[in-house]
């Protein structure tokens, strides 16, 4: 069985279980259902369907679980699809939350997620005054709950980024960290585009006159709306910040490269003056200047030496050594 928990409430408060054969008759108009599923049968889908009203193309949506997040209008229903996201090793692994909204019932169906909501079922239903407000506060809680999950993720990555910049400010970037790089970076794009539709969705539902939505409740929706917004703007910068270590450290390993290949070109100009002098001395001519010299010797190792020197000063002061 598929079914987590399915209550009726009045008052804010859970009144009796409720079957899936059947729908309760509810009499206070303050009263609603509260079905949460995982992974459902499709006949357990079109029972509900068949007792709650749900309109098909909501119900095939749910059963395939491959929707962008989303809000549709089925008369006085609404069908809200949220992704859920958690970070698994290195990885982001996207799950979906449908959710069928009517005036007396929500029902939940979630694919794929990690996170359960039995901790925010328990949470609600602890704060009856809350709870009261009916399916609409229940549709907030869901929607805030599955954005909270997006933080952790973004903060995690976070961290690492940091430690990413400081390895490359200390040395160079192995291959293995280039790499990291850019997984990460296809990781947030494909994160952005779930990102995008679910702060479009959220709007919707701060902005638009939807059925079973109270004015009263608007506010708690652009709470999550902004929320949203937030880890948008946070993932955004990390791309940003991801491309500038790249660069940062491709610059920096322009300019260490740069240092070393002026530290080459001074020690070869140095040794080409020796390398130069004991060349032209070295050829077996008998009409050379200075070649019968007694000293002749010590004199060429004398100026081999002071040319040398010369030009390590040189270099030294141009900050080439």
């Amino acid at each position: 069985m598929s079914v987590v928990a399915a209550y009726l409430y009045s008052a804010g408060k859970p009144v009796e279980p409720v079957s899936l054969d059947h729908a309760p008759a509810i009499q206070n108009p303050s009263d609603f259902v509260w079905i949460g599923l995982v992974e459902p049968s499709e006949k357990e889908l079109r029972t509900l369907q068949e007792h709650y009203g749900l309109h098909p193309l909501a119900v095939e949506d749910a059963l395939k679980a491959h929707q962008l997040p989303k809000v549709d209008v089925y008369g006085d229903q609404l069908f809200v699809v949220a992704r859920t996201a958690h970070l698994e090793g290195d990885k982001i692994l996207y799950g979906e939350t449908a959710i069928f909204v009517g005036p007396r019932h929500i029902i939940s169906v979630r694919h794929g997620s990690a996170r359960a909501h039995t901790e925010l079922r328990a949470q609600l239903e602890a704060a009856p005054s809350l709870l009261s407000h009916g399916v609409d506060y229940v549709l907030h809680a869901i929607l805030d709950f599955i954005v909270d999950g997006y933080l952790p993720i973004v903060e995690t990555i976070e961290e690492e980024v940091l430690a990413m910049e400081d390895r490359a400010l200390d040395t160079f970037l192995e291959r293995g960290d280039i790499m990291r790089i850019f997984h990460l970076r296809r990781e947030l794009i494909r994160f952005r585009r779930i990102l995008g539709p679910m702060s479009e969705m959220a709007s919707r539902l701060v902005h638009l006159d939807l059925p079973c939505l109270d004015a009263q409740v608007r506010p708690y929706f652009k709470d999550v709306y902004d929320h949203v917004r937030r880890v948008e703007a946070m993932v955004e910068n990390l791309r940003e910040v991801l491309t500038s270590v790249f660069e940062f450290s491709h610059l920096l390993e322009s300019q260490r490269q740069g240092a070393t290949t002026r530290q080459l070109a001074s020690w070869a100009a140095i040794l080409a003056v020796p390398t130069a002098i004991a060349g032209i001395y070295g050829m077996n001519f008998d009409n050379m200047p200075e070649l019968r010299m007694h000293y002749g010797y010590f004199v060429v190792l004398a100026v081999m030496a002071g040319i040398c020197g010369l030009l390590y000063l040189r270099f030294k002061r141009t900050g080439w050594l």
